[in-house]
């Protein structure tokens, strides 16, 4: 089926100006939609209505596509025939039926589950002519006591220009099935995030605890001949939700010691500040001390004999800036 609707899409561009004078052509009316935005619950149930107004054989398909995920074929219908075609993970689902014939072409979704939430198209094709109906965002919210999904990463290292390391993304998820997508970005110093990899619908490295509802996923990112140092962050994107990791830091080694060269000289010349503040303040006040107390007045006052001897040295505040 594929290949002869391909070879006639080519036959149209090759041929599309003569085909266009001899074939008049009445094209399909747009599809209508009802709503643009549906809310359940699990365990619920939603009908995704799609109307259709042309009068010429027209085929109609319904597509899901997921948060970071590309769309997926769900079912096709040829509005002159009974019956409906489901592809893929929707075939033989009792969960997913169609009420269709020559005028609608509506989904219905019962018992949901959050691997539903996703938007879904309903699509019109007659022989060249895709027509793209606006979008039916579906949105699943959770019973609330499901396990809410979480991102581990591997701890900071320190590298060297040219080393090799292997990074780790472990995904903590709840009572979501739906695949995951995962995404890793890196950022640097003023710059910003980055994305560097993908890695979409791959479960094969994921396992669930025994009678639990939790499912741990691994991912790993080898890379090798580094030169750029950098925080790593890895984005977990399932079941309408997007989940950020805390990153890891990568950092250059011979950057670090400089930074800690740094550091211990500041560290040392505060200390040498501090210490010389010490002595220049304690060298202050000895010369206002002797300056005080070989004055002419303190000598009048020893030399009397009437009058107690009174040696005090009064000082007012003495401060000093140290630049």
């Amino acid at each position: 089926m594929a290949s002869s609707v391909l070879a006639l899409y080519l036959t149209c561009l090759l041929f599309g100006d003569n085909t266009a004078q001899t074939t008049d052509l009445k094209l399909p009316s747009p599809v209508r939609q009802e709503a643009r935005f549906v809310s359940a619950n699990v365990g619920g149930k939603v009908k995704l209505e799609c109307f259709y107004t042309g009068d010429v054989a027209t085929r109609l398909y319904w597509y899901k596509q997921s948060l970071g995920q590309k769309p997926k074929l769900i079912s096709n219908f040829y509005m002159y025939k009974t019956h409906t075609t489901f592809h893929g993970e929707f075939k033989g689902n009792p969960r997913f039926a169609l009420d269709s014939d020559s005028t609608k072409n509506h989904l219905t979704i019962v018992d949901l589950r959050e691997s539903d939430s996703g938007t879904y198209f309903c699509i019109t094709s007659h022989l060249y002519m895709i027509n793209f109906s606006e979008s039916i965002t579906v949105n699943v919210k959770g019973s609330g006591v499901d396990i809410q999904a979480s991102v581990q990463q591997s701890p900071s290292e320190t590298i060297q220009p040219g080393d090799s390391v292997t990074l780790n993304c472990t995904v903590h998820t709840g009572t979501c099935d739906g695949e995951h997508s995962v995404y890793w970005f890196r950022t640097e110093e003023d710059s910003q995030p980055g994305l560097i990899y993908t890695d979409g619908g791959k479960n094969d490295q994921c396992e669930r605890k025994p009678n639990t509802q939790t499912r741990t996923c691994v991912h790993n990112l080898p890379m090798k001949n580094l030169s750029h140092a950098g925080t790593y962050y890895c984005a977990v994107a399932s079941c309408g939700h997007i989940v950020f990791g805390n990153g890891t830091k990568l950092s250059d080694e011979d950057e670090e010691n400089i930074g800690a060269s740094v550091a211990y000289f500041l560290r040392g010349a505060f200390t040498f500040t501090s210490f010389l503040s010490v002595v220049l303040a304690f060298s202050v006040y000895l010369m206002n001390k002797e300056n005080c107390c070989n004055s002419p007045e303190s000598q009048a006052n020893l030399s009397s004999s009437d009058v107690k001897v009174s040696n005090k040295c009064s000082f007012k505040n003495v401060f000093v800036d140290i630049v």
